[in-house]
């Protein structure tokens, strides 16, 4: 924990303050804490209201501090670049929560014309986008890429993109992809659209070009250049079976060459290697685990530079939306809508959940025994830990033994859980550990 420590010092004394001796002073977040985890909570009970829930990202506790107010219900939560702002936001009105991560307070809100489970905040704290599948739109079908203003907490543009569902960034935020996944009569689910937005102006302005020949595209990933798109096909009710393809860009967009995988709903990018998820309709055969799941996923291992896949293992069915690699290479993949087995709550026999676990190294495959969709996930560089948002609960795991952690003091298992009242649904590391 020395590196973490002297790089979280670093980033905290350079966003410090000049004292009177000349010397740097360290501005003390209202919690006390300079390794946090936020957790939000979005449900009101008796004893706790919704919020953003500070944790202890060194003790794994809860910080004995109110958590962040953010709305009646907030759940999607996503971080800028320098983890200065963070949005959450909160379904029960719409409204994206603006988070000021030093003070640890809610700064202001832009309120969307309708839900959204896709926000992007790339290279400025200024600007935001937001899929919104139905917003409305005069002389358009519903749906838009809204442009969010966070300093003037409004809405500075909409930019049409029928049934928009998921938004993603290049890292400089100048491009931005707009996927049309779910579209019950396809048309638009079978395009990118490439958004160029313009923020120099007032209100801004944006570009958009549709660029055709996918297969029920659900994500991107941008590698200089070139951008690679996941082809969900048949599991979103495509023509094909799902694949990974190439979007080329330049002065005329265009669908490049493809190769096909299992399953291609969310994926992860290390080095030149590409770890795609999905569940196939046809290939979804339990082979080689003891379960009695009758159906099961698959992550396949795309070699980017030849464009071939090298490898495959069985994990958990449903949709795939997020991953997460570990310091030491373990690679976590959460699914919600898969095959629970057992309770968790009362375990006798086989207990199975929406969580698997890639080991990188050798090739194998944990599936923990837990129930529920995994809504986020959080790794961290200094730890060999993982946070887990599964089943409404937060979970940790000591990613050397791919099970919940143990307490070093007495060696008795924590339960796997973070105990926060109501349903946890995102977790971010606000520091940098």
């Amino acid at each position: 924990m020395k590196k973490a420590a002297l790089f979280t010092l670093l980033t905290l004394v350079s966003v410090g303050f000049v004292s009177c001796s000349g010397g740097y002073s360290i501005p003390k977040p209202p919690s006390g804490l300079y390794q946090r985890v936020l957790a939000s909570q979005g449900v009101s009970s008796l004893t706790s209201n919704p919020g953003l829930v500070i944790v202890n990202g060194q003790t794994d506790m809860l910080a004995p501090v109110a958590p962040i107010s953010a709305g009646s219900s907030p759940g999607l939560m996503v971080l800028s670049s320098t983890r200065a702002t963070l949005l959450a936001f909160d379904s029960n009105g719409n409204n994206v929560e603006i988070v000021d991560t030093i003070k640890e307070s809610v700064t202001g809100a832009v309120r969307l014309p309708g839900a959204t489970t896709s926000i992007v905040l790339p290279a400025t704290e200024t600007f935001a986008y937001a899929a919104v599948p139905t917003a409305p739109l005069t002389g358009a079908p519903p749906g838009a890429v809204e442009i969010m203003n966070l300093t003037a907490g409004a809405i500075a543009l909409a930019v049409s993109v029928p049934n928009a569902q998921t938004v993603v960034a290049n890292p400089n935020g100048t491009q931005l992809l707009a996927f049309s996944n779910d579209s019950p009569s396809g048309g638009a689910s079978d395009v990118v659209t490439i958004i160029t937005p313009s923020l120099s102006t007032n209100p801004p302005t944006a570009s958009t070009i549709a660029v055709p020949g996918f297969d029920r595209p659900v994500y991107g990933f941008f590698v200089g250049d070139v951008v690679y798109i996941l082809n969900c096909g048949t599991q979103c009710g495509g023509k094909s079976q799902a694949s990974v393809q190439i979007l080329n860009l330049g002065a005329t967009p265009s669908a490049g060459a493809s190769v096909p995988v299992d399953g291609a709903t969310m994926g992860f990018i290390s080095g030149s290697t590409l770890f795609v998820a999905g569940t196939s309709p046809t290939n979804n055969a339990c082979a080689g685990e003891k379960t009695a799941a009758k159906t099961c996923g698959r992550l396949d291992i795309v070699d980017l530079g030849s464009l071939t896949v090298t490898g495959s293992a069985v994990i958990t069915d449903g949709y795939h939306t997020v991953m997460s690699e570990s310091a030491n290479g373990q690679l976590f993949i959460g699914a919600s809508t898969c095959t629970n087995v057992g309770n968790v709550n009362a375990p006798q026999g086989e207990v199975r959940g929406c969580l698997s676990i890639y080991n990188t190294t050798n090739g194998e495959v944990v599936i923990p025994p837990d129930n529920g969709d995994v809504t986020d996930l959080q790794s961290f560089t200094s730890r060999f830990v993982e946070y887990v948002a599964e089943g409404g609960n937060l979970r940790v795991y000591d990613t050397t033994h791919d099970a919940l952690l143990v307490d070093n003091i007495d060696g008795t298992v924590i339960n796997g859980i973070i105990t926060i009242t109501g349903q946890v649904i995102g977790v971010k590391a606000i520091d940098f550990f």
